[in-house]
């Protein structure tokens, strides 16, 4: 029996931060089905991604205050890190999306928003299951596969915006949101990464 005992109020942190991320990925999927009404989920998303701010603010402060922490010290701000640049990332693609004046629908943002919100909602049942190292695992498996999913969908849209005689502004805003998206994907996959790190440690 332990003396003092560890802080296990971490993994509900990570367990809230992940449910913004699965939360802003679902939300800017449903900007990018209906981006008539951008301004609308910018303001959604904007608003989830400041509860995720306050969220890490708070496991940053707490490891500070916490004698004995599950996992490593470096391990749980590293998590917490990576979770928000996730975040983060899609609150930049909407402000993006807002920025650019999209109108149209282009089926690669909402196939890649799709790849997003799947690797979002392997990652919620990974940091759900923390103490579970071979489910971690393989929920961190299938996030590498859905980045790849991701790459491949990135460069034939990008091919395809050069394609012919496009629109130069068409081209250059359209790259900016596939990149930011792209960018959002790799993301999730690191955190994969981190959680896989943790996982294996505590096997």
């Amino acid at each position: 029996m332990r003396l003092i005992p560890r802080d296990e109020g971490f993994f509900d942190l990570f367990a809230e931060l992940a449910k913004r991320l699965t939360s802003t990925a679902t939300l800017l999927e449903q900007l990018f089905a209906e981006p008539a009404k951008v301004n609308e989920y910018v303001s959604k998303i904007k608003d989830v991604e400041h509860e995720a701010d306050n969220l890490t603010h708070e496991v940053i402060s707490r490891i500070d205050r916490s004698f004995v922490t599950p996992i490593d010290r470096e391990d749980i701000h590293e998590l917490a890190s990576q979770l928000d640049n996730v975040i983060d990332l899609v609150d930049g693609t909407a402000r993006r999306a807002a920025m650019f004046h999209i109108t149209d629908i282009r089926e690669p943002a909402k196939q890649l928003c799709n790849v997003l919100v799947r690797a979002a909602r392997e990652i919620q049942s990974a940091v759900t299951n923390m103490k579970k190292s071979k489910l971690v695992v393989e929920h961190a498996r299938i996030i590498k596969g859905l980045e790849e999913e991701g790459d491949a969908i990135y460069h034939i849209a990008v091919g395809a915006l050069f394609s012919g005689s496009p629109d130069p502004i068409e081209v250059i805003k359209w790259k900016e949101l596939y990149d930011t998206l792209e960018r959002a994907i790799d993301q999730a996959e690191d955190v994969a990464n981190v959680l896989e790190s943790i996982a294996l440690k505590h096997a």
